[in-house]
């Protein structure tokens, strides 16, 4: 499809009216979704970055001006059109101040909708935004610089504020990229602990012959270069926050020590026998199932408990797509600062935003900062981001179309192994994306490992 197509979401209540002027559109270039309220268009603005809103005023539940006002909260380039019979000035001035671009009243002449759909379309064309989400980020859709506004953030940014003011160990665990030591920060931030240090230390990214040392220290002359005595991070830590990043590499051996400093908040320097008493709290955070390495024997039970006193897991990004608009604009904003101070402020075309609102991002959040700074390099002096401007893999996923229902045949199909097929397919993506880690895998399907383990058998067999 044509990067020129426009999409539109149609919200109308009246079936007659809708299908006639949906059908109508559609003959004029338009791609077309209806919807009968306002519930079912706020999941489908969720979904996809439509071009144009045109909605009812009066819809049963949700009204038609907050659908255009969460419309323009999450892509503030979208043209948003109220119609209604009750055209009084009131209602247009109200429409208007909630972000519509303009406002018509039943009945009307569908070229009377097409001249306002194209006066809309060339202002939007002709005019710079130079306010691209601005009042969306606020305090209540981020945490110290954690951004999103979707069921799953929304949920941990209420269990950050419960857990926050505690001393009790937390084990974040999520994906690569999903912003596990930014959560740490915010946890600590927010405690009473924040005036205190904050120490960070990745365990993946010290040799196993060197991280006991680089916890808990070393005294002189412990070993070869031990020229003077040295604190480790639990030390630096005292009255703060320490973060074990990657917890899951540890050697079994070094993870009772870590029993031990945890549990009991004291350790022994490597080469000394007299412990040292710290005040610490925990916060620890892998990408690994730990409740399968304790199965699988290689990583302590007694250890994972210790650590897993409140779990809070972070969702993928493919799992919370509501919020890309507002990373986006976060990214923009801070590259414009960081990169070409000078330059305003940056905006994302729909068709780019397609883009990036169906990509799988399987390097999560970091992954997309890492887009957005190379589109901000590339966008040269242009005020809008656009699509060649975007890495190869996003350029490639298919933007031009929405998500369709599935649309049975006249001849009919074979429900068991259409079903089977769509079964295998989703096992077979959630493995590769984690690796083959068939319990990661079962974690994204929301299954058992055992119930996906026994439907990748059943499937393989028939």
């Amino acid at each position: 499809m044509s990067e020129n197509t426009k999409h539109l979401l149609y919200v109308e209540d009246e079936v007659a009216l809708r299908q006639v002027v949906a059908e109508r559109l559609t003959e004029r270039g338009y791609e077309v979704v209806e919807v009968s309220n306002g519930e079912e268009a706020l999941e489908r603005l969720a979904e996809f970055a439509f071009d144009i809103v045109i909605t009812d005023l009066r819809l049963p539940g949700i009204d038609g001006a907050r659908v255009i006002e969460q419309a323009i909260a999450s892509y503030p380039d979208i043209i948003g059109i109220i119609v209604t019979g009750f055209g009084t000035v009131k209602d247009a001035v109200d429409a208007i101040k909630r972000g519509a671009t303009d406002f018509i009243t039943k009945p009307f002449q569908f070229e009377e909708l097409m001249l306002v759909l194209d006066a809309a379309l060339e202002q939007r064309r002709l005019r710079s935004e130079n306010a691209y989400l601005r009042s969306q980020l606020e305090q209540r859709y981020r945490f110290e610089g954690i951004i999103g506004r979707s069921r799953p953030m929304r949920n941990l940014f209420q269990l950050l504020e419960t857990v926050a003011p505690t001393n009790s160990t937390i084990l974040v665990t999520g994906e690569t990229g999903t912003g596990k030591e930014l959560v740490a920060r915010a946890i600590h931030h927010n405690s009473p602990r924040r005036a205190s240090r904050f120490v960070a230390l990745n365990c993946s990214a010290i040799p196993e012959t060197l991280l006991e040392a680089e916890l808990f220290g070393h005294v002189r002359g412990a070993f070869t270069g031990a020229v003077a005595n040295r604190p480790g991070r639990f030390e630096q830590a005292h009255k703060g926050t320490l973060f074990l990043d990657e917890v899951g590499t540890m050697s079994i051996a070094l993870q009772m020590k870590l029993l031990r400093a945890v549990q009991e908040r004291e350790f022994e320097k490597v080469g000394d026998s007299r412990p040292t008493k710290v005040d610490v709290r925990v916060i620890a955070a892998t990408n690994s199932d730990l409740a399968q390495m304790v199965r699988d024997g290689t990583f302590r039970e007694d250890l994972y408990y210790r650590l897993n006193v409140i779990p809070i897991h972070l969702p993928p990004l493919r799992e919370r797509r509501e919020d890309i608009p507002l990373l986006v604009q976060h990214f923009l904003d801070r590259f414009c600062r960081e990169l070409v101070p000078s330059r305003p402020a940056l905006t994302v075309s729909q068709h780019a935003m397609r883009r990036l609102m169906g990509f799988s991002w399987p390097g999560n959040v970091r992954q997309l900062e890492n887009a957005l700074e190379r589109a901000v390099a590339l966008s040269g002096g242009r005020d809008q981001i656009e699509v060649a401007d975007l890495p190869p893999d996003v350029q490639e996923v298919g933007g031009g179309s929405m998500p369709q229902e599935f649309a049975l045949p006249e001849e009919g199909i074979d429900f068991e192994e259409y079903v089977s097929k769509v079964e295998l397919d989703l096992i077979k993506q959630s493995l590769e994306r984690t690796g083959g880690n068939k319990g990661r895998a079962a974690q994204l399907l929301n299954l058992k490992r055992t119930t996906l383990v026994e439907k990748l058998k059943r499937l393989n067999e028939s």
